[in-house]
């Protein structure tokens, strides 16, 4: 993956590519409209394929654009959702603390979204969302996504999308991760081309 575009200026705009996935109903929608729009998103009706929204915002004092994927999470559609995953720079898992399956079907989304992705580095931007914390039938404890997270080494928020609790806190953590590997991803590019000089061509044996 190389940047487009190779002045790592920090008054130019980057665009990253962050999606985020999980089972139905858990509240991406709503996630992404508080973030975007500051408003409580509350139409039930499922998100087919995928939409998009747009975020522009200031990390590191680098100007970002965030194209934010909205998926659908109907099993039925998950063949047609992975074929979004392709130049993600960062991942958003969502579940629902009050929804113990959507829990459980993390480790599904994590291992599906890493299998689509172009390989690189283990540690590929990530943050994991328990939204819905508003409400008081609560089945996921906070030490079990908790320790599920510590162990894939993933930042984790709880959330409410009704309440605008740490809804901000978790994208902006995701675009600065993301942001990170651009940087470092581009500065790799930039070291490989100058060693590509010309003088590095091997010179012709003379018969």
């Amino acid at each position: 993956l190389v940047p487009q575009g190779l002045s790592m200026d920090a008054s130019k705009k980057v665009d990253l590519k962050i999606i985020i996935i999980g089972a139905l109903g858990v509240g991406k929608t709503s996630l992404l409209h508080q973030y975007v729009h500051k408003t409580f998103y509350e139409d039930y009706r499922t998100t087919l394929g995928a939409s998009i929204l747009t975020k522009v915002l200031a990390v590191d004092n680098t100007p970002l654009k965030l194209q934010i994927w909205d998926t659908g999470g109907q099993e039925r559609f998950r063949s047609m959702v992975s074929t979004f995953y392709k130049g993600s720079d960062g991942c958003m898992l969502a579940f629902d603390v009050t929804d113990r399956e959507s829990f459980e079907s993390l480790d599904n989304w994590r291992d599906d979204f890493l299998e689509k992705v172009i390989p690189r580095e283990q540690d590929f931007p990530m943050v994991v969302l328990g939204n819905k914390i508003d409400l008081c039938d609560r089945q996921v404890p906070k030490e079990m996504a908790s320790a599920w997270c510590k162990e894939k080494d993933i930042p984790y928020f709880e959330v409410s999308a009704k309440n605008n609790i740490n809804v901000a806190e978790a994208f902006e953590t995701l675009a600065k991760q993301a942001l990170t590997v651009y940087k470092g991803i581009f500065e790799s590019y930039l070291t490989d081309s100058i060693k590509l000089t010309p003088h590095d061509k091997p010179k012709k044996k003379s018969c």
